[in-house]
């Protein structure tokens, strides 16, 4: 293990190189890249990673297309072939790939993307929205917010695991805050390929094409798709337990201890909760410990992973919970912020759950802003449609 100064774009390149060198002795790995602000960087230094395996001949290849439709296409044509696989995208480019992230979910690819949230436009915008992945959330993929660029490279090693396993079989989508994250530097522990090897074990795809002719991708009629998204559903509803015995392999490799689904912060004596995604959990512990400081009963809750969404999870941990503010940096039109649609019902009975949209387009978020929602959120009789918090410039 060895600590390097990191950008979490470079976190996530030099975790899928590890990935894919750990493959060389069975399929290789690959991908199709594309680049588009603020992920470039990111498919910049894989293209420059030597992926030769131990009998000197090239066990990778990182192919670059003109689109990240086609992207996704080689990702979904490797895959088929058993290979480990691995792309990255953003914004406007996750919405150009649409069609094929729902295609590789639907045959059931264990492929590994890392999306840097970036606003959807135009008007064009740059900085961070979580509005582009969270428009993916009906697409089949597992969906993974990350906080520093520590858990960027933690969770893209462990989603391999993850999605391969045979229980699973799904393609995983790990999210990280664009510039927030992507482009800054963070002293990041990069294992030994000898840990990566022991953690991630060779990709043996059930269903990957072989010689043998078989038809991939024909007509379904309607008994066959709903026996599919049976199937589809129950590798979902096994994610949960999968993961946490990921966990427990995790651990015990590397010597850390990926978070939980729904990660607590203060929650023991806690009646108001602040729930957030990313890395505004960072800026809601430090209100939080200021709030504690005072003698406020005020903890927090960092969603991790989005998709399968921690029902079970949330209904727990917001048990004791009075007034709950839902954080999100993202818009459904129409109706409010996604995170706080969806957690919906698992709050307890009588629990007064308002939601807050804040730093939409990239603004900062900052601890003051955290405070004023929280103070907006005591002061509150009832409910609310969604609040638009505008931050500072």
């Amino acid at each position: 293990m060895t600590a390097e100064f990191l950008s979490a774009n470079h976190a996530a390149a030099t975790a899928a190189a590890l990935a894919g060198r750990a493959n060389a002795s069975a399929r290789g790995f690959g991908g199709g890249v594309y680049p588009i602000t603020p992920q470039s960087e990111c498919i910049e230094l894989l293209c420059k990673m030597d992926f030769t395996g131990p009998d000197g001949r090239s066990r990778g290849e990182i192919v670059r297309v003109e689109s990240e439709h086609s992207a996704m296409a080689v990702c979904i044509g490797m895959a088929q072939a058993g290979v480990r696989t691995f792309t990255a995208s953003s914004s406007n480019g996750l919405a150009y790939m649409t069609e094929n992230v729902f295609a590789a979910a639907m045959y059931r690819l264990p492929i590994v993307m890392m999306a840097v949230n970036r606003t959807l436009g135009p008007p064009w915008n740059i900085w961070v929205d979580h509005g582009d992945t969270l428009m993916l959330r009906d697409s089949g993929w597992m969906q993974f917010y990350c906080e520093d660029n520590q858990e960027v490279l933690d969770t893209i090693l462990f989603t391999y695991r993850l999605a391969e396993d045979r229980r699973v079989l799904l393609p995983a989508l790990v999210c990280q805050d664009a510039f927030v994250l992507s482009h800054t530097m963070m002293m990041t522990e990069v294992p030994e390929l000898e840990q990566v090897e022991r953690f991630l074990p060779l990709l043996d795809l059930p269903h990957r094409l072989t010689h043998e002719p078989v038809t991939v991708g024909g007509m379904d009629f309607p008994h066959e798709t709903e026996i599919h998204r049976h199937q589809h559903a129950a590798a979902m509803a096994a994610v949960p337990a999968v993961y946490r015995e990921c966990q427990d392999a995790f651990e015990e490799c590397f010597g850390r201890r990926p978070a939980d689904a729904v990660e607590p912060y203060r929650m023991d004596d806690a009646d108001t909760v602040i729930v957030s995604m990313g890395t505004m959990a960072s800026t809601v512990r430090a209100v939080i410990d200021a709030a504690r400081e005072r003698g406020e009963k005020v903890g927090a809750l960092r969603v991790r992973m989005f998709r399968p969404f921690p029902d079970a999870e949330l209904t727990d941990l917001l048990a004791g919970a009075k007034r709950v503010a839902v954080l999100d940096r993202d818009i459904s039109l129409g109706k409010g912020g996604v995170l706080w649609s969806e957690l919906r019902g698992a709050e307890p009975r009588d629990c007064l759950v308002q939601n807050y949209v804040i730093g939409l387009g990239g603004g900062d978020v900052r601890p003051h802003d955290i405070q004023n929602l929280l103070d907006d959120l005591r002061g509150r009789d009832e409910v609310s449609a969604p609040r638009l918090m505008e931050v500072a410039p």
